[in-house]
């Protein structure tokens, strides 16, 4: 049975993103767009766009394109920093709030569908088995870098 638990947690994201994308579509969102949105809400308004990538776990560079094109939609505004002006803050425009509002209720029922059937206690128990094996990997990969490869 271990043998499979890997490859259910690597499963798990993509299927969760597969009924969030099909949910979403409806609202003329892409993956990118509705990801870089939520995060966006979530980590709050005026932060630097690399913290929004580190948040996001891409690279800065590959989310200028996404970051033109909701600011196309009317959706993001890019303003430059008042001591850098190279760097970029992020801030949501009002037309995001609806939008936003309908991808969090999606979201929620989504959650809830995913988790039916796991009480409250399971969830934090989860909670504590997932942040265990994360901090495991993270402890591996610390490790393995600070080895040099043979």
């Amino acid at each position: 049975m271990t043998s499979t638990i890997g490859f259910r947690i690597a499963r798990l994201p993509h299927l969760w993103r597969s009924i969030l994308d099909r949910r979403l579509a409806p609202l003329g969102l892409t993956q990118t767009r509705w990801v870089t949105l939520y995060h966006l809400w979530k980590l709050g308004e005026g932060n630097p766009q690399c913290d929004l990538a580190r948040a996001i776990g891409v690279e800065a560079p590959s989310l200028v394109r996404t970051l033109g094109q909701l600011e196309a939609q009317g959706l993001v505004e890019r303003r430059a920093c008042d001591n850098d002006r190279r760097s970029k803050r992020l801030y949501l425009t009002p037309a995001a709030m609806p939008l936003l509002e309908q991808i969090d209720s999606v979201v929620l029922a989504a959650r809830q569908e995913m988790l039916a059937g796991l009480s409250e206690q399971d969830l934090d128990q989860l909670d504590k088995w997932l942040a265990l094996i994360e901090s495991n990997g993270l402890a591996i990969q610390a490790r393995d870098q600070d080895s040099p490869t043979a």
